[in-house]
């Protein structure tokens, strides 16, 4: 083998492929000459040479003994010499000229270690080229990187195992009768594993390959050499395909709008919590309210990583190969999806896979409108997988994993009951047959399916699909914490900023979301770098959910919808602050479907395109289950409900926190003080006990700072009409706090303040 190439060194006796493979070790000679021959020779015991084998000082080198059958065709006239010569010859047959080829002197020191010892040929040394094997030139030349010892080992092991015992003997004697230099023993008395070793220590890997080939064309074995070609072939494809993806997902940008400096995925990724059920609901934790969990799952939750999604063995064989992962919006999905694919390429998972595919939503509908082959698709993201022959997409010993991620980004109709079955894989269609084939599990039924999608309001899966849901629940505690020391390079940062978090419960609390985790370290970043990092960190919480508002509702939503006119924004935006506003009111947290029906509001712009809202299951009986939908965090709900009361003031001149008879008094008063309306609001929110209007009243302050002012301007069609605002709201709180009427609401007026950047 060449020096650059890996060598193995089995045990002696070694019965099986992967002790064989393990127990090969990288060895280093140094260079020889272009005509110095090393031998490599097999683990066996010893030949008795006589006393002091190891003196070679008075050695001489003599051309190789002829075989026994070549020493009798020696004996015969000249012309049947030359005939049985000719017959004998392969075309197919390789010469051994390679430098560490086997020579003809033996050195050993023990009985079983034997040493590489160089021949050095004499001027009249002179092989004759009909008692070799042919050799070509071009095999090492045309050494692909994927050819590594371990496949060529397994390749050829797998290969030979198809053969009978009377077949694996028919190769043994050919290798022995074509190539008896590599034997100091027939091989005939090796089994598979030692007999494979013995051809890489040998030869080179390609060399290996091409002599395997070779003797099994010459036994007949077609189907045996067509499955080495196809092992060899999705070898080639493997690697390849692992460098593309490799390439597209091994490095992430740090800051939220990917135009920051990229670092290595593994550098700065932290896993979410993923759970074996689905239907969970969203977090309810708040810092003011005790929300009883608005989930319905009562299935107990297993804790599952990436490389739990497709086990190699499982044991619930009941929802076949297709895989639903939800979670809300800015849960970690897409970044989950990307650990499972470096996973894979690193061969740290799935390991029983043999081609995995991202094909995201958001790339293949480029082709909505043409009709396309799952074939089709794969080449036009992967060209290295244009090798792959049909046979490689269904027979049930290629094993292929397809991750189509971001369904909720599809925007065709799901129409189960009038599309046929997809034929075939080259099968050319449309990309909503592809889809529906997809979510029925009638794609390609011996691959696996992994698809991620934001929770749908109306099922996207039939009923009778067989398909198994996981959700991404966000980050942990102590997941939150690790994010932040692998996002900020600088410890002193990272320790500045989990402090910062930590001392505000509720940014505490909405770092479950990764998302929410991104935008505070991207907004710590920037202060860091303008600042110094002794800089004060923002004390207002509004502005960080303004932060996550506008990241939904423009910058995640223009892959799902196209942009829209800040006007149609700001109506979606007061619809379901009024929608929030009603059901604070209510002491509400969810609504079922048929409530959602009497709204005009879209589900599928709050749930899908926005992210804002999460739907999930309820199951009241056995055989009945209620679809619900809630705000995606209780703080969001009390967040839009302040926006909408700001924007109805700001907009309409209209004060949702009068009482309705005074509502009907100054209707006609249109261009009132606006303090009025957050004198109204500070009282409403005193006068309740449960302090369900505290976070209200906390966003409705801190939306009036410049800061968010500034954020939501595209959202006011007037300019605020009180220039001395600050000053007014500071003073109507410091007045109700020496009042102190109500002293267990008192720390969250002194909150307000903070809000106001007092």
């Amino acid at each position: 083998m060449d020096d650059t190439d890996e060598a193995m060194v089995t045990p002696s006796g070694s019965s099986s492929i992967g002790e064989a493979v393990s127990g090969r070790a990288m060895t280093h000679s140094p260079e020889p000459n272009e005509d110095d021959i090393y031998y490599i020779p097999e683990r066996r015991p010893s030949l008795d040479l006589g006393p002091d084998p190891m003196d070679t000082t008075n050695w001489h080198y003599v051309d190789q003994a002829l075989s026994p059958a070549q020493s009798y065709k020696s004996m015969t006239s000249e012309e049947n010499s030359d005939e049985m010569r000719d017959e004998d010859r392969s075309p197919t047959r390789i010469e051994l000229e390679r430098t560490d080829s086997f020579s003809s002197c033996y050195s050993f020191d023990s009985d079983d270690c034997e040493k590489k010892t160089i021949k050095v040929k004499s001027k009249d040394d002179v092989s004759d080229p009909s008692d070799e094997p042919e050799i070509n030139e071009n095999l090492n030349k045309i050494k692909h990187p994927s050819v590594t010892v371990a496949f060529t080992f397994k390749a050829i092991c797998k290969t030979l195992e198809q053969l009978s015992d009377f077949q694996l003997l028919q190769f043994k004697s050919i290798l022995w009768k074509d190539y008896p230099q590599s034997f100091n023993i027939p091989p005939q008395t090796l089994d598979m594993v030692d007999l494979v070793d013995r051809l890489l220590e040998c030869y080179s890997l390609e060399e290996s390959l091409h002599l395997t080939r070779t003797i099994l064309t010459k036994i007949g074995q077609k189907s045996a050499l067509e499955l080495l070609e196809t092992l060899c072939i999705r070898n080639e494809v493997r690697y390849e395909l692992c460098q593309s993806l490799r390439k597209i997902y091994g490095e992430v940008s740090e800051d939220l709008a990917m135009e920051g400096e990229k670092r290595p995925f593994d550098d700065v990724f932290v896993c979410p919590t993923i759970t074996s059920t689905s239907n969970n609901g969203p977090n309810t934790e708040h810092e003011v309210l005790t929300i009883e969990k608005l989930h319905s799952n009562s299935k107990p939750a297993k804790m599952l990583t990436t490389r739990d999604i497709f086990p190699s063995k499982s044991d619930d064989v009941r929802y076949g190969n297709l895989v639903f992962f939800t979670g809300v919006a800015g849960s970690g999905k897409s970044m989950a999806v990307r650990r499972l694919i470096l996973d894979w390429v690193e061969e740290r998972s799935h390991k029983h896979v043999d081609f995995l595919f991202p094909l995201p939503f958001r790339d293949i509908k480029q082709f909505e409108g043409k009709e396309v082959s799952i074939v089709d698709m794969i080449q036009t993201f992967y060209p290295e997988t244009a090798k792959l022959r049909r046979k490689d997409f269904s027979n049930e010993d290629c094993k292929i994993l397809f991750i189509f991620d971001g369904l909720d980004e599809y925007n065709g109709e799901l129409d189960f009951h009038n599309i046929s079955y997809i034929i075939d894989e080259i099968c050319s269609v449309s990309l909503q047959k592809i889809v529906v084939n997809l979510m029925r599990g009638r794609l390609l039924y011996r691959s696996l399916f992994l698809v991620t999608s934001r929770p749908q309001v109306k099922g996207c899966i039939p009923w009778d699909t067989s398909h198994k849901r996981i959700e991404m629940r966000g980050f942990s505690d102590p997941e939150k914490d690790e994010y932040f020391k692998k996002r900020l390079k600088d410890a002193d940062q990272a320790a500045r900023v989990i402090a910062y978090i930590s001392s505000y419960k509720t940014l505490r609390i909405m770092c479950h979301l990764p998302l929410f985790c991104s935008l505070v370290a991207d907004e710590c970043e920037r202060i860091f770098r303008e600042q110094g990092i002794q800089a004060e960190l923002p004390k207002s919480i509004t502005y960080m959910y303004t932060k996550l508002m506008l990241t939904l509702m423009r910058q995640h939503r223009k892959f799902r919808a196209p942009d829209r006119t800040p006007e149609e924004e700001r109506n979606f935006l007061m619809k379901l602050g009024k929608l929030a506003f009603d059901m604070l009111e209510k002491d509400s947290f969810k609504i079922t479907k048929y409530q959602w029906t009497d709204l005009d509001i879209s589900d599928r712009e709050a749930v899908i395109n926005s992210g804002l809202c999460t739907q999930y299951l309820v199951a009241p009986f056995v055989l009945h289950q209620e679809e619900y939908v809630s705000f995606l965090h209780p703080t969001m709900q009390e967040y839009l409900t302040a926006l909408y009361a700001i924007l109805s003031y700001r907009n309409l001149g209209k004060n949702i926190f009068e009482q309705p008879t005074k509502n009907k008094f100054k209707a006609m008063f249109k261009g009132h003080k606006e303090m009025e309306m957050y004198k109204c609001a500070v009282e409403k929110s005193l006068l309740c006990e449960d302090g369900k209007f505290d976070f209200v009243l906390r966003f409705l302050f801190g939306l009036s700072a410049q800061t968010n002012q500034d954020l939501l301007e595209s959202l006011y069609t007037s300019p605020l009409k009180c220039p001395n605002f600050i000053e007014e709201a500071t003073a109507l709180i410091m007045k109700k706090i020496r009042e102190n009427q109500y002293p267990n609401r008192t720390s969250n007026l002194q909150q307000c303040l903070v809000e106001l950047d007092f």
